[in-house]
């Protein structure tokens, strides 16, 4: 059970980490994956490109989840871009729940933060908590999936599914954290 598990793990993406030779690759690989997401979010919601470039800053993830019976578990990566300084910030993410679910799922997330004190607390402490309802499949650019948009504590939050086929009802917890590596 525990090789099927890993090979899971692997044939979408789950291992957070990003694979390269050395930290300017790292980066490269997260900015690249930043610059796809943000091309496929202006062509969903063209609106969001001035959301983006007018806030204090945002952040984009990517995210994989796996979810069997009662568990979910999900891990991915990605990078905060502070507009003010141009900074940016190399982070990590785990999630994991209790609730309903079967199936995995590889997406995209975009956060538009509305004030930089919302933004430097989510660098700094980075946790969120919530329910989550989901019904999905798509396979490149065959099924469908809700592409969905949510306002949180100032933190405008962007979601597209990439891949996956899903059916959950979790609750569950998700914690951001400073890449120690590339940052």
């Amino acid at each position: 059970m525990k090789k099927i598990w890993f090979a899971l793990c692997l044939l979408i993406g789950f291992i957070p980490a990003v694979w390269a030779d050395s930290v300017a690759d790292e980066r490269a690989e997260v900015m690249a994956m930043h610059d796809k997401a943000l091309a496929q979010l202006y062509k969903e919601k063209p609106e969001a490109k001035t959301k983006v470039q007018t806030a204090p800053g945002y952040a984009v993830f990517k995210n994989a989840d796996v979810n069997l019976l009662i568990a979910a578990v999900g891990g991915g990566y990605g990078v905060v871009h502070n507009n003010n300084t141009g900074k940016n910030t190399y982070m990590k993410m785990g999630t994991g729940g209790i609730g309903l679910g079967l199936g995995v799922k590889d997406f995209r997330a975009v956060f538009i933060f509305r004030t930089a004190e919302v933004m430097d607390k989510f660098v700094n402490s980075g946790w969120e908590f919530g329910g989550e309802a989901d019904a999905s499949a798509k396979a490149g650019d065959d099924g469908g999936a809700a592409s969905g948009q949510a306002v949180v504590s100032d933190i405008e939050i962007y979601q597209m599914t990439e891949s996956g086929l899903v059916l959950q009802a979790t609750v569950r917890g998700t914690k951001y954290w400073l890449d120690e590596d590339l940052n």
